[in-house]
């Protein structure tokens, strides 16, 4: 009898973790150089990781940056804003590479190095953490 509360006692525990991790998901921020004063629409923001918008509506030509594959804040990204798993994502840019039609977009190892080169480069995008962002950038979206 003992096993079996055992059990059950694991198996509510279970349970209530992956409940409870759904709802502790971290806000995700869209990021631009601090100078950027394009307007970027929710739409426009999927359609720019996606490779199918190239320029800014200032004109200034658009650096997408990415987190590496697999890394939880981009995955998070990729879930809410372009509605599509790691590997679908990692998919539709091997079809375009292989296709001659895109490049994926070059992909940093953290919030901070996202951060630091988003600073750097006037026609950057990249996204971090909610909590990770500092005065160095300027939020244009949060998700």
């Amino acid at each position: 009898m003992s096993i079996i509360k055992n059990i059950k006692g694991k198996l509510l525990l279970c349970i209530s973790i992956m409940l409870f991790s759904s709802y502790t998901l971290a806000e995700v921020s869209v990021i631009v150089n601090s100078g950027n004063g394009a307007t970027i629409s929710d739409d426009d923001v999927s359609r720019i990781f996606l490779g199918k918008i190239k320029a800014f509506s200032t004109g200034d030509t658009i650096t997408i940056v990415n987190l590496k594959y697999n890394n939880a804040t981009r995955n998070e990204f990729e879930e809410k804003v372009l509605n599509k798993k790691a590997s679908q994502v990692k998919a539709y840019w091997s079809k375009l590479m292989f296709s001659g039609k895109g490049k994926p977009p070059k992909e940093l190892a953290n919030d901070k190095a996202i951060l630091a080169f988003v600073a750097a480069n006037p026609g950057a995008i990249g996204y971090v953490a909610k909590a990770s962002v500092d005065g160095s950038v300027k939020v244009v979206k949060t998700f």
